[in-house]
């Protein structure tokens, strides 16, 4: 059977890329070799999120007193916060088996392999089947990083650690990313220890080091203990019973043991692209195994693509979502608009949420720009005190020669839907002057943004 695309791999990549392809008219197939959806569908983006909705919740309720409502008592369950999270992730997996009917998508099931030019092969549990394409889309992914560690029960990844069914009394996590800050305020929100690894100076590094410092604090305060400058040595399971684990680590040269009852490790993710026949074809990897492709995500072998986490950049879905399109409309002749990568916003779900999208204030001084900083504190903000949510700031970074925006970093309630307005701003290569001359209603959030900018040109009115 021929295909004008076939695409390897559902998650957010790949059904993008599918769909694009249906609707310019070109015969289209999705292979998956596991569930529709891939990773940010069943077990990522959508379930944590609702993980992290309930405990945000929870946390509401039992500080119900500063808004002048008395929950007397406050209970939640912990398999019903699972099955909410699972029937989300159910009801989205059957509208995309849905897009996949309407816009006439062959979905196959099984495992994919390259076998020659413009030819693979699927193999599922009882049949195997070659199939011919015009093109080929791989979107294949990315698995958990593995520790150096033995196997020991408890010792989980993303996957394991959305599927404990208690309540642990003490937890460890390693890694300080969105994945291991998400899954670390989940846990203290429904009453575990919570111990966070990280081997460098400061949770979070790759933010900006005041948005790093302010979750620091946050989470400290919650008795989550940050464990910074540190590295797990040995890993024992000691009582099957108990479920305990005994942690050898090191701090600055000093070896301390902690016993906890689960392990999760968030150490990032590596690129899925072993056993699916690239070198029969020669398409060519970086040394860390991402597949290397050009600007519109052709590898070096003509018609061969690649998207998503299996190319050398971020892991995040949008970032997929629009990589997809960009390809298959290339793939058209379309010329599409190579995406800007510096404008992708990082985005962290925790309480207080956590965006920010551009340069750092570290990273724009060593592009070597004049700069023009401005912050808001969310204390000062009307809407911000009405929520009962004054924790976190606005932080805005400028071009001081030109006025360009050149990245804006927040820590506080709902700036994960607030960071669009930069982005779009960004985009349209906004000033300093165009954000001002825009009036923004009041109250709102919104107003933050613009309290920032005065800030940072010296025309702050309430700050």
């Amino acid at each position: 059977m021929h295909f004008d695309l076939i695409v390897i791999g559902s998650g957010p990549a790949g059904y993008v890329a599918a769909i694009r392809a249906a609707q310019l008219g070109l015969k289209t197939a999705l292979v998956e070799k596991n569930e529709l959806g891939g990773v940010c569908l069943n077990w990522g983006c959508i379930p944590t999120k609702s993980l992290l909705q309930s405990a945000n919740l929870l946390e509401i309720f039992k500080n119900s007193n500063k808004y002048g409502i008395n929950a007397k008592k406050v209970e939640f369950n912990l398999e019903n916060i699972l099955s909410r999270s699972r029937n989300i992730v159910d009801d989205l997996q059957q509208g995309l088996a849905f897009l996949m009917k309407k816009n006439e998508i062959q979905l196959i099931y099984g495992t994919a392999k390259i076998l020659e030019e413009k030819t693979i092969i699927v193999k599922s549990k009882n049949n195997q089947k070659k199939y011919k394409f015009s093109n080929l889309v791989i979107a294949t992914g990315a698995q958990p990083k593995q520790l150096d560690f033995p196997k020991i029960p408890n010792f989980l990844n993303y996957k394991g650690a959305m599927s404990i069914r208690e309540i642990p009394k003490n937890i460890l996590i390693i890694g300080s990313g969105a994945i291991g800050l998400e899954f670390a305020y989940f846990y203290n929100a429904i009453g575990s220890k919570v111990i966070i690894v990280e081997k460098n100076s400061q949770i979070l590094p790759n933010a900006d080091r005041e948005i790093s410092l302010e979750i620091s604090k946050n989470f400290k305060n919650k008795g989550i203990k940050l464990l910074t400058n540190s590295r797990i040595k040995e890993i024992k399971y000691l009582n099957s019973k108990k479920n305990q684990i005994e942690i050898e680590y090191f701090k600055n040269k000093d070896y301390i043991k902690v016993n906890v009852d689960y392990i999760i490790s968030a150490i990032g993710v590596a690129p899925d692209t072993k056993n699916l026949g690239l070198e029969n074809v020669g398409i060519k990897l970086t040394k860390n195994g991402h597949i290397q492709v050009n600007e519109y995500y052709e590898t070096n072998i003509k018609n061969f693509y690649a998207i998503g986490d299996v190319i050398p950049v971020g892991s995040l879905a949008h970032v997929a979502f629009h990589e997809a399109k960009i390809c298959v409309e290339q793939i058209m002749g379309l010329n599409p608009k190579k995406l800007n990568y510096n404008n992708i916003p990082m985005c962290i779900y925790t309480t207080p949420e956590i965006a920010f999208v551009g340069y750092s204030e570290n990273e724009a001084l060593e592009q070597g720009f004049e700069i023009q900083v401005g912050k808001f504190p969310f204390s000062a903000l009307g809407k911000a005190k009405i929520n009962g949510e004054t924790e976190g700031f606005i932080k805005v970074i400028f071009d001081k020669k030109y006025g360009e925006w050149l990245g804006c970093h927040m820590i506080g309630k709902g700036v994960t839907e607030l960071i669009t307005e930069v982005i779009i701003a960004r985009n349209l290569e906004a000033t300093h002057i165009d954000v001002l001359e825009s009036t923004h209603p009041h109250p709102s959030i919104n107003e933050s943004i613009v309290e920032a900018i005065e800030n940072a040109y010296g025309k702050s009115i309430h700050f």
